[in-house]
């Protein structure tokens, strides 16, 4: 008797089917159609069984209530703590930092001004030229923002004992509502907490990789110039960098068209509330204006899940054609 796998196997001969089914598999199997919520936070142990493990993303309604930022973190409460603080930030024409634009990978220009500055900007008290966001992920919420960090954790303890590490980054941000995060993935398991205001992601499992565009693209920084245009400075010498060139919120199908296989989840996380979006998810995000964040990034396990994911990335790169390449 043939068995199952024997007859998936025979019957799997074309590689873009093959590929469909891994995604239509994961949305029969694990995946829910729509991002969960639990009212509590979850023990180590039921969170890394029921959502690292099956790499699965839920928001979370109660797990940072607890800190005193839900409360204090207003303009008046910032002016007073961080007013005169010379903080980095981030700069673009159109809200889109570290993205594809006119053919290239174009990175934000970069910034120092007193938070009191930008502070104007986010109750648009001054109306500047450009986009500015407050998103350097360096760790900066406790490398550079030591005024109010007892006003949050600096690792969630049920996480941090499920994964066995703590966080490799807590980052700090603020921003316009303009400020898009376009698509991408990360090798980190990330706990992303909403302190004011909303941001809507819309994630795309692992999965659905081999139906999301990569392109090879030269990167660049803006450069807002003397006339007050901002324009892309080429990064000499260096690689040219992969990424997504596709907006999930209206993509072009006629260029894209395996990007209509996909099945995006869209959820909207609110202040007080966080989600736990897993490693090797790619999202794209969207804010209310003036929205404030903290996130923490925990280091992927390099395990099986990582290694299958590597074959499939290399698979899907060679069927289209992308190689990496330097300049």
């Amino acid at each position: 008797m043939m068995s199952s796998e024997s007859k998936v196997s025979l019957e799997c001969e074309d590689l873009d089917q093959c590929l469909q089914d891994v995604a239509v598999e994961a949305r029969e199997l694990y995946l829910d159609p729509q991002v969960p919520y639990l009212d509590l936070p979850p023990s180590p142990l039921d969170f890394h069984r029921t959502w690292v493990s099956p790499n699965k993303p839920v928001i979370i309604r109660t797990a940072i209530q607890h800190w005193p930022a839900l409360n204090k973190w207003k303009p008046q409460y910032f002016r007073q703590t961080l007013g005169q603080k010379e903080v980095t930030v981030a700069v673009t024409p159109n809200g889109y930092a570290d993205a594809v634009y006119d053919g290239k990978f174009v990175m934000p220009e970069e910034r120092t001004m007193k938070f009191s500055s930008f502070l104007d900007i986010i109750e648009r008290k001054t109306q500047p030229n450009g986009v500015f966001y407050v998103q350097k992920q360096n760790s900066n919420f406790t490398e550079e923002f030591q005024e109010i960090i007892s006003d949050a954790d600096v690792e969630i303890s049920w996480a941090t004992e499920a994964f066995g590490k703590l966080p490799d980054a807590v980052n700090f941000w603020m921003g316009e509502e303009a400020a898009v995060t376009s698509m991408h993935k990360d090798h980190y398991e990330n706990l992303y907490c909403v302190i004011s205001g909303q941001k809507t992601f819309t994630l795309l499992p692992p999965t659905d990789l081999p139906f999301i565009p990569y392109g090879l693209f030269q990167p660049a920084r803006y450069h807002e110039n003397a006339e007050g245009a901002f324009d892309m400075i080429d990064a000499e010498g260096a690689d040219f960098v992969p990424w997504i060139p596709v907006d999930p919120l209206s993509p072009d199908l006629d260029r894209f068209p395996q990007f209509g296989h996909t099945h995006p989840l869209t959820c909207t996380v609110k202040a007080g509330e966080m989600l736990y979006l897993p490693s090797l998810w790619f999202h794209h995000v969207q804010q209310s204006q003036g929205c404030i964040a903290v996130n923490f990034w925990y280091d992927m396990e390099y395990d099986i899940k990582y290694n299958y994911f590597k074959f499939m990335e290399a698979v899907v790169a060679r069927k289209n054609k992308v190689f990496k390449r330097k300049k």
